[in-house]
């Protein structure tokens, strides 16, 4: 591990940065041009001490998933992604996009404004969502290991499924197995989708009834309701985009059609993650 060449890497990007540039709103003072610390560990999803310590090279060895909410949070692109692992003293992951989201598809994402918006692998692990869909779905961001895949959580958690109507159970979980199915055709034999799929079919009979009807296919275009405690049931057509290395996916969610899932949705961007129940 480089210390003081990961501290300086770290740095420079963060004076380079504006908050506009990562969805982050100026706010009134600001010192110093750039970032603040805790906005890039907020981005990055890890605590601020960390990061902070990160820069004055007295931080422990990061981790890998902690090494790539950095480079997301600070928009590097690929070779400068594979500079910052080489300087934490790791390897850099394939050349594929390997949960490395390109500042291209997060500028393209953080126009989106008014409809919620998810960046995921083809293991269904969300990198980015932006603040309506947080709102709308609850923050994905921060969850570890393999249960940072949402078909995961879905076949083995089952107070998940609260956010879903019970009659829209059936089809969701065709359609993850279908997805999945597609991603294990096209990766076989890579560890990451293979274990999945093992796990998956020891822990959930649902699954495995579903994973042998070799259904395959990704669903461009579905129709999705969800369950928010403030605004009720809000039904909205997904559009998925794939990226040209087909690893990475960006799903925007639209208001469906003679509904009043608009409504809903400008409801939920003045509330936000607002918590409007009064306390005991």
């Amino acid at each position: 591990m480089d210390r003081p060449g990961l501290a300086d890497f770290l740095r420079r990007r963060r004076a380079l940065l504006r908050p506009s540039d990562v969805g982050l709103p100026e706010g009134l003072r600001r010192r110093t041009p750039g970032l603040r610390r805790d906005e890039v560990a907020q981005l990055a999803g890890i605590s601020t001490d960390y990061y902070t310590r990160l820069e004055q090279q007295r931080g422990s060895h990061p981790s890998e998933s902690v090494v790539a909410g950095l480079a997301r949070a600070l928009r590097y692109d690929l070779d400068e992604r594979d500079h910052l692992f080489h300087l934490a003293g790791l390897t850099p992951p394939p050349r594929r996009a390997g949960g490395h989201v390109r500042p291209g598809l997060i500028s393209l994402a953080d126009r989106l404004t008014d409809v919620p918006v998810v960046i995921c692998t083809d293991l269904n692990e969300v990198l980015w969502q932006n603040p309506l869909a947080i709102a709308l779905m609850g923050d994905h961001r921060s969850y570890r290991g393999r249960h940072r895949s949402i078909v995961w959580r879905w076949f083995t958690e089952p107070e998940v499924r609260a956010g879903m109507p019970d009659e829209d159970w059936a089809h969701n979980s065709a359609a993850q197995v279908s997805d999945l199915r597609a991603t294990y055709s096209r990766r076989a034999g890579e560890q990451d989708i293979t274990g999945l799929v093992e796990d998956l079919l020891e822990c959930s009979e649902e699954f495995r009834e579903l994973w042998e009807r070799h259904e395959v296919g990704i669903r461009h275009l579905d129709r999705k309701r969800f369950i928010h405690p403030e605004v009720g049931v809000v039904e909205i057509n997904c559009e998925t985009l794939l990226t040209p290395d087909s690893d990475l996916k960006l799903l925007a969610y639209f208001p469906a059609e003679g509904t009043d899932a608009r409504e809903k949705l400008d409801l939920l961007r003045v509330i936000g993650t607002q918590d409007l129940h009064p306390s005991p």
